[in-house]
């Protein structure tokens, strides 16, 4: 694998697979799948811990075989539910079966309930194509109850690797607690419903050579990929060192969205934050005086990074100002009203993607589907798609925010938060988020590891929060800010040495 932790989609990895198949031993790869998921099912088990293995019809099923054949020599009280046809088995799963019957593991029907240490799925892998029914799906159904860690084999059963999305309409799922993923991270595991399915993700690349593996097209975003711009600041600086940044917003009734926005800018290090009214102004922001307001009209839009959008409604009034900074030269953040105007107006959009400066657009899967003229529902169904469609429309660099948010660059790249939890469902967020991506924007980030960098902040300053007992219930967007200085004083701090 390459330093970039990488993420690859299923047809990416059956080719990596079937290259290492060539070059390894007839059944080598499964025994190293079955090594590995024991590796990982011994840090979770009691010493002759009771273990039940789920093993389906294919070689997912033949992983499943051979890791009970392991555990079951290894000590482990094994009982196995065999959901397969032994003699319609691929040749690797079929040798693990009989190794498996030759070990003291026991083949029963299962009996899915209290009494477990270990449930292991081992149904179905990457290749399902149609959603779980019938017995099978009552069987997933009934392990989805159990009081004990599960642990699945490459992909929990149900899962689309390569969208996250549960398969099929009323299909359902394995939630497991951990999951050991084979050869190679697969998108599926870190977003929409991944989240909620996968648990905690290792990788076990079965010592397949680094040179099959291509330059993947999607990464799993961490502080490693935005490290260049995390330097303590120099003794000689100033507040226009670090540059102005610009909220457009603030329509009447919404005045509270322009504020988090600014609020969210000065607190990540911007050197100047102008918060610009649609409505009339407040004389200030009585807990950040610091924060001038003004008057959209007053606000220049050439000399800050200008985030637009938060509050700032969709009268006639925000469309020129919109229009206005569409055609400046500065950085620009595009979120809430500010897109939802971009997906009714062509004038718009093409203003958009014409632009040479930097835009990053923060849209969630609603305002997507506007941009994309489909259902939040076609969003969900493929997140990195719909991330990557709307990359290349605009000629900008997106978040699609949600479970794993996904960022995508117009070349196709993208990229998966794996910060954040459900705190962040609550009104506001957003519009931290914003004026974030517009602090680093003026602090002279690059677009895109400025946007990598924003996200991952974002859901580190809700982790933190949460970790001192704020929230997920009731953590307000208010709260955030300052968990982000916080979050990023320490990321400057530990990869300076301080």
């Amino acid at each position: 694998m390459t330093a970039l932790h990488g993420l690859y989609s299923v047809r990416q990895v059956r080719a990596i697979e079937q290259a290492a198949l060539a070059a390894t031993p007839q059944g080598a790869l499964m025994r190293r799948a079955g090594a590995a998921a024991v590796a990982l099912a011994n840090r979770l088990l009691p010493s002759g811990g009771r273990v039940l293995v789920l093993a389906g019809p294919g070689n997912n099923g033949g992983d499943a075989l051979e890791t009970a054949a392991l555990l079951a020599y290894g000590g482990c009280q094994v009982s196995i539910h065999f959901a397969g046809n032994a003699a319609s088995l691929p040749a690797d799963a079929a040798a693990a079966l009989q190794r498996a019957q030759a070990s003291p593991a026991v083949f029963r029907q299962a009996d899915i309930g209290a009494g477990w240490d270990l449930a292991i799925d081992g149904l179905f892998g990457i290749g399902l194509a149609r959603p779980l029914g019938g017995e099978l799906a009552a069987l997933v159904t009934a392990l989805n109850g159990v009081r004990c860690p599960v642990l699945a084999l490459d992909v929990p059963s149900g899962l689309d690797a390569d969208t996250g999305a549960v398969v099929g309409p009323g299909g359902v799922a394995v939630r497991a607690s951990h999951t050991v993923t084979f050869i190679a991270d697969k998108p599926g595991l870190h977003t929409a419903d991944g989240c909620d399915h996968a648990g905690l993700v290792e990788v076990a690349t079965l010592g397949v050579d680094a040179s099959l593996y291509p330059p993947p097209s999607a990464c799993l975003s961490g502080p490693e990929l935005f490290a260049g711009r995390l330097a303590p600041r120099a003794e000689n600086s100033h507040k226009g060192s670090f540059g102005d940044c610009a909220i457009l917003g603030g329509a009447h009734s919404m005045a509270g969205a322009a504020i988090l926005a600014a609020r969210s800018a000065a607190l990540a290090g911007a050197g100047r934050v102008y918060a610009g009214f649609i409505d009339t102004p407040p004389s200030y922001d009585p807990p950040h005086p610091e924060i001038m307001c003004r008057r959209a009209a007053d606000l220049d839009l050439q000399r800050a990074a200008v985030v637009a959008g938060p509050g700032m409604g969709a009268g006639d009034e925000a469309r020129v100002f919109l229009a206005q900074a569409l055609a400046s030269a500065a950085p620009l953040v595009l979120d809430a009203d500010a897109l939802n105007m971009l997906a009714a107006d062509d004038g718009l959009r093409s203003a958009l993607a014409g632009r040479k400066a930097a835009a990053i657009m923060t849209p969630h899967p609603l305002e997507a589907a506007r941009l994309l003229g489909c259902s939040a529902a076609d969003v969900q169904a493929d997140r990195l798609e719909a991330a990557r469609r709307i990359a290349a429309a605009f000629n900008a660099m997106v978040v699609l925010k949600g479970a794993g948010s996904v960022m995508a660059r117009p070349d196709g790249l993208a990229a998966i938060n794996a910060t954040g939890n459900p705190a962040l469902a609550t009104a506001g967020t957003g519009d931290v988020l914003a004026g974030l991506c517009g602090a680093l924007l003026a602090q002279h980030w690059p677009p895109w590891e400025a946007l990598l960098g924003a996200v991952w902040l974002h859901g580190a300053a809700a982790d933190l929060l949460v970790e001192q007992g704020v929230g997920p219930v009731g953590m307000v967007a208010s709260e955030l800010p300052t968990a982000i200085r916080s979050c990023l004083n320490r990321l400057i701090r530990s990869r300076s040495g301080c």
